[in-house]
């Protein structure tokens, strides 16, 4: 049998295989059980990880939930009274609000946080198709507005709860002009900071040994997803995880910002490329099953 294939080897492959494809990486973070393993393209700076705050917003309600704070299955008419809602948008829940199944529609615009005075009103004043996929920054945004409402500031709730266990200090989120945290995206990180978040998520909700996030919650982040569509690495969507490239699962933000999970091993990967960021996750996962498949 082959020896173990190394966090540095599989960082080597990972760094030939941006190079040669000319994907826009920027950093690049391994870890193999155990084993870690880093490269750098650019600056080791904090960037917008964009969509892979929608993971982290999953976690803030998670740590709410274990809290008794809170339930995923909540209407989230029950934690926004005050709100206008659209035709079925009141039987809305944390879980569909999380999962993208609330049948509300509100598309992304660069303007999104300021075309309307407050965006989770407009949001849920729209109606719902039924526990449906549908895809919406405005989403999670709505989600933790509602989550707000109990447990204050989400921002700081997760600088206590999430970033100061994990020595994240400082975690900074881009703000609508409430004072929300934008919740869908907005969140700098460092890559090596975002693989903490990784490493949490892969050791199912456990750091340095110790419960951190029930793993109940981690396991739904990539099981009992609901159907997105018919493209591959897209057609399962459960709370904030994306089913695949193949066994693996993902989280993804846009230009190439991606937390990908296969057994012992999540790889962390910073980038700004767009385009190219399905084919390099492709390209990871099959290194991951190819080491699988030897060891």
């Amino acid at each position: 049998m082959a020896a173990p294939a190394s966090a540095a080897m599989l960082r080597d492959r990972l760094v030939e295989i941006a190079d040669d494809t000319g994907f826009g990486a920027h950093g690049l973070h391994v870890r193999r059980g155990a084993d870690v393993a880093e490269h750098r393209w650019t600056p080791d700076v904090r960037e917008d990880v964009h969509s892979v705050a929608k993971g982290v917003c999953v976690l803030a309600a998670a740590l709410a939930a274990d809290d008794g704070i809170v339930s995923f299955d909540d209407p989230v008419a029950a934690l926004l009274p005050d709100h206008e809602f659209g035709r079925g948008s009141d039987r809305v829940t944390l879980r569909q609000l999380l999962s993208m199944s609330s049948g509300i529609d509100l598309p992304w615009s660069e303007t999104l946080m300021t075309d309307w005075p407050d965006l989770a009103q407009e949001f849920l004043r729209r109606p719902s198709r039924g526990c449906v996929f549908q895809y919406s920054n405005a989403s999670t945004y709505t989600a933790m507005t509602a989550l707000a409402a109990r447990i204050g500031d989400v921002g700081d709730f997760l600088q206590a709860r999430l970033f100061d266990p994990l020595g994240i200090a400082d975690a900074p989120w881009a703000r609508c002009p409430l004072g929300r945290i934008e919740a869908g995206g907005g969140l700098r990180l460092r890559t090596e900071e975002m693989a903490r978040i990784g490493l949490l998520i892969r050791d199912r909700g456990r750091w340095d040994g110790r419960p951190l996030v029930s793993p109940r919650w981690i396991d739904a982040m990539h099981s009992d997803g609901v159907a997105a569509g018919t493209t591959p690495g897209y057609d399962r969507y459960a709370l904030a995880g994306w089913g695949g490239p193949g066994r693996a699962w993902r989280l993804h933000g846009a230009h190439g910002q991606l937390l990908i999970f296969l057994d012992d091993t999540v790889v962390a990967i910073t980038a700004h490329d767009h385009a190219g960021a399905d084919a390099m996750a492709a390209a990871t996962v099959a290194q991951l099953e190819g080491v699988a498949a030897r060891t």
